[in-house]
């Protein structure tokens, strides 16, 4: 088996495009075009468009930008928005383009049948097409992980100036929290919150990469992270870097109450998409094999397509733990009620 550089290698040069430089976004000669906005700046999103031209001869056309900066851009631009489709990680963005009504069903029900239902929402209007998993990350020489076995165990006096955290502001703990007060209910998810708030080492701040390197340094002892940043360290060319990794571990909390927190990079049919069909084309083809691997090949994400066979040992190591079911749109439903917990309790 080729390994996984060299396989994806093999890709057709990339076709991708400034919209900028596409004239009036109109319809090209042959198969035409497609015009993907998105929030992932990942090597394997390139590897997919690349492998779409490949299959399809359609030639992908990509506008990239922060996620909520992506989401105003479409909003504001309106009917005159040249994007087919949308693409952004957390569930709760995705909710949040869907309420200001950016998408419009893709009519792929067949396609979607491959993932499973708690992963798309319930009127096609986006999908998850990979998931990560939001763990807790902690030191191996510091931490019993017997310790820890529920998010709850975070709010725990025991953990006093030990954890570390990215702001209130990130879309990621964010979405923690809406699962939490489905879960657990408001109440409880404001005092787990609180205990968090309370145990804090120190303000939150950086992203998670930071604060998987805060745990290797001793600056504290456990992190909330996504379990992909700690893959991708683990697997660098960078000594630094696998350093960091191999002082740590991860948790996948919850496994006996509920499961551990899934959010999704997701994707949809714009409202006003001129190139609708070579949309659902594209859009098809994110639950295709190729793309599914290389997901969990080049970004360590899981596939959103259950049992799809992929190149990537840490990975298959991480994977198998039992994912909260919670459907995700649910995650964008509590998002405010989450916001605002966070600035009862004075995360900041």
């Amino acid at each position: 088996m080729l390994n996984t550089t060299a396989r994806w290698a093999l890709a057709l040069p990339l076709c991708i495009l400034a919209l900028s430089a596409c004239g009036d976004g109109g319809e090209a000669e042959g198969p035409g075009e497609v015009n993907i906005f998105s929030a992932r700046h990942y090597a394997s999103d390139d590897a997919v468009y690349a492998a779409f031209t490949e299959a399809t001869g359609i030639a992908v056309n990509v506008i990239e930008a922060d996620g909520d900066l992506l989401i105003e851009r479409v909003r504001t631009d309106a009917e005159r928005s040249p994007a087919d489709v949308i693409i952004t990680v957390d569930a709760g963005r995705l909710y949040r383009a869907a309420e200001a009504g950016l998408f419009q069903p893709a009519g792929i029900d067949d396609a979607l049948e491959a993932i499973p239902a708690s992963l798309h929402h319930s009127d096609d209007l986006w999908f998850g097409f990979a998931t990560r998993a939001r763990v807790i990350a902690y030191a191996k020489a510091r931490v019993d992980p017997a310790e820890i076995q529920t998010y709850q165990d975070l709010a725990d006096p025991r953990f006093a100036g030990r954890v570390c955290v990215r702001s209130s502001n990130n879309v990621y703990n964010q979405s923690l929290l809406a699962a939490l007060i489905e879960r657990l209910g408001p109440e409880a998810a404001e005092a787990w919150a609180r205990g968090v708030m309370e145990n804090m080492a120190r303000p939150p701040q950086g992203g998670d990469i930071d604060q998987i390197r805060a745990v290797a340094a001793g600056d504290c002892d456990v992190a909330l992270v996504n379990h992909y940043y700690w893959a991708r360290i683990a697997r660098s060319d960078n000594p630094a870097d696998r350093a960091v990794a191999e002082a740590t571990a991860l948790i996948f909390p919850s496994q006996q109450s509920g499961g551990t927190h899934v959010n999704v990079s997701g994707a949809g049919l714009a409202v006003g998409a001129p190139n609708a069909d070579n949309a659902r084309e594209f859009l098809r083809f994110l639950l295709s094999e190729e793309a599914q691997r290389a997901f969990a090949e080049l970004t360590n994400e899981f596939p959103a397509v259950p049992d799809t066979a992929y190149d990537n040992a840490l990975l298959e190591e991480l994977d198998g733990f039992e994912a909260d079911r919670l459907p995700v749109n649910t995650l964008g439903e509590n998002a405010a009620e989450a916001q605002r917990i966070f600035d009862r309790v004075g995360w900041q």
